[in-house]
């Protein structure tokens, strides 16, 4: 059944319904969207159509070869370390023009509109690093986050646990959004942006904890025989790290996840920027997020809301999406390659979103005299 989390009683933890169609149907009707989905668990005698989406390699095949070869081609693919090609990159760069450049054209564009921001956070906010209990963030940039955050309605939507990335930012007046969305929660003294103080929290995939928490602690040992991978237990999903693991070793990881998630029928494996996502499926993701707090703040189905949502991971196309298909708001991908996505403009790093932001505080203060 599909999960339906929509509510205004904001004094409740939404009550759901969880997805329990097949992994294609899942697929046709576009509940499982842009995320990639590598892989869904299941035993060796599950012949799915949907146990490799992108890829038709059966599950049931002789040691997994085949699926661990594409799973290994997916990390690599999704794991540029530089153009590949100066004509495909310049033709990227047309098609997909920096927001910097074209600052005047997105005011243009949200002309008469309320502007609701919605930011990722590692790649966007804070830089990548090898450690990704390290993360942190500048100083600068949570001052600009804090700024922004007082002139529009703002949200940090985030793989991170929701604790986790909201102990990064620091910031108590934001949206936070955890586990691709699956953890949800509003400022703690209410919003500004919105009427009346009550308290919002949106958590569609609870009934999974268990299973999280018993997947997180059996790839966590599986994964010890793996130099430089790291298991980080995100709540509402696992993600497993290999940036720090030698691409002569990304098949070995590939087989130690195989061996936990194969008998985990109700979760998926999604990829990121050099991390696997372990997720319950179900009806939601970044995009559904993104549908639910523009909801919450009383903007659905409103023309005059301009949501922007920058972020630089495979798991944003889901809200990219979303807004393209509404032809409402835009998507800005942070990369400096060339990516297929859904996106609509492009910021090459976190330096260069901290000045887009600023440059829209600065013209929101103007706007208001202040």
């Amino acid at each position: 059944m599909l999960l339906i989390c929509y509510s205004f009683c904001f004094n409740l933890i939404f009550s759901v319904r969880f997805v329990e169609e097949n992994i294609t149907t899942m697929l046709e009707t576009r509940i499982i969207s842009n995320s990639e989905v590598l892989y869904v668990g299941g035993d060796e005698g599950d012949t799915s159509p949907g146990t490799k989406v992108l890829q038709n390699f059966q599950i049931n095949e002789e040691g997994g070869g085949g699926l661990i070869r594409s799973w290994v081609d997916s990390m690599r693919a999704c794991s540029p370390t530089r153009p590949k090609s100066l004509d495909s990159q310049s033709c990227w760069i047309k098609e997909h023009p920096s927001a910097l450049k074209m600052f005047e054209e997105i005011l243009h564009e949200s002309e008469g509109k309320q502007i609701v921001m919605f930011l990722d956070y590692d790649g966007t906010l804070s830089p990548i690093v090898d450690d990704p209990d390290r993360a942190f963030m500048s100083k600068k940039m949570r001052n600009t986050v804090r700024k922004l955050a007082d002139c529009f309605p703002t949200a940090i939507v985030s793989g991170r646990c929701r604790e986790k990335v909201s102990s990064f930012v620091k910031l108590t007046e934001l949206y936070y959004a955890g586990s691709h969305g699956m953890d949800i929660k509003g400022p703690e003294q209410g919003s500004k942006h919105k009427k009346g103080n009550q308290s919002l929290l949106c958590q569609p995939a609870t009934e999974f904890l268990p299973v999280i928490n018993e997947v997180y602690e059996k790839l966590v040992e599986k994964t010890k025989s793996v130099p430089g991978a790291k298991v980080e237990n995100n709540k509402f999903c696992a993600s497993v790290h290999f940036r720090c693991v030698e691409e002569n070793k990304w098949s070995d990881l590939a087989h130690q996840v195989r061996s936990v998630l194969k008998n985990y029928p109700k979760l998926m494996l999604t990829q990121g920027r050099k991390v696997l996502e372990i997720r319950p499926i179900i009806k939601w993701d970044k995009g559904k997020a993104l549908e639910f707090l523009l909801e919450s703040l009383g903007y659905d189905n409103c023309t005059d809301v301009f949501p922007i949502y920058i972020g630089d991971d495979r798991t944003d196309e889901d809200a990219f999406k979303i807004l393209r298909d509404k032809r409402q708001g835009l998507g800005i991908l942070v990369s400096k390659y060339a990516n297929e996505t859904n996106a609509s403009y492009s910021l090459q790093e976190p330096d260069e979103v901290m000045v887009f932001l600023e440059r829209l505080v600065e013209w929101k203060q103007l706007r208001c005299g202040s």
